[in-house]
């Protein structure tokens, strides 16, 4: 006997995984120019790599509470890149799912899809919350 053929649903789904994550990667391009702007203009950029030369764990543990700390702030300061970031996250979950790549309840589909939903109302309902490319 042969394995029954996939279900006409699953091409769509990885189309829409790959949208997303090619979403996602425009988020991270976003968020890494900001990070650089907001680290040059903070005079921060020749401090790493001076701390970077010494090395040892208290060093990557500064520098990673550095950058952490740099994410929110660049977050924060930027409502419609966090509010894209959240949306496709949550989104995420949903063709993961589907394929089963991350096998999870009915329930956090459920949850993930209606905070997808209610995020994506807020951009509407709020234009100026809309990420501009």
């Amino acid at each position: 006997l042969s394995p029954p053929p996939p279900p006409p649903h699953l091409p769509l789904h990885r189309y829409y995984l790959f949208a997303l994550i090619m979403n996602l990667s425009r988020d991270a391009y976003e968020i890494s120019v900001l990070a650089e702007r907001e680290a040059r203009s903070r005079g921060k950029v020749g401090a790493e790599a001076d701390r970077g030369a010494a090395g040892g764990t208290v060093a990557l543990a500064g520098r990673a509470r550095a950058r952490l700390g740099l994410l929110c702030h660049v977050l924060r300061s930027n409502p419609p890149l966090l509010l894209d970031v959240l949306k496709n996250c949550c989104d995420l979950f949903i063709p993961l799912d589907r394929l089963g790549l991350l096998k999870t309840s009915p329930g956090v589909v459920a949850f993930c899809g209606l905070s997808s939903s209610v995020l994506s109302i807020l951009t509407i309902s709020q234009p100026w919350l809309k990420l501009k490319p």
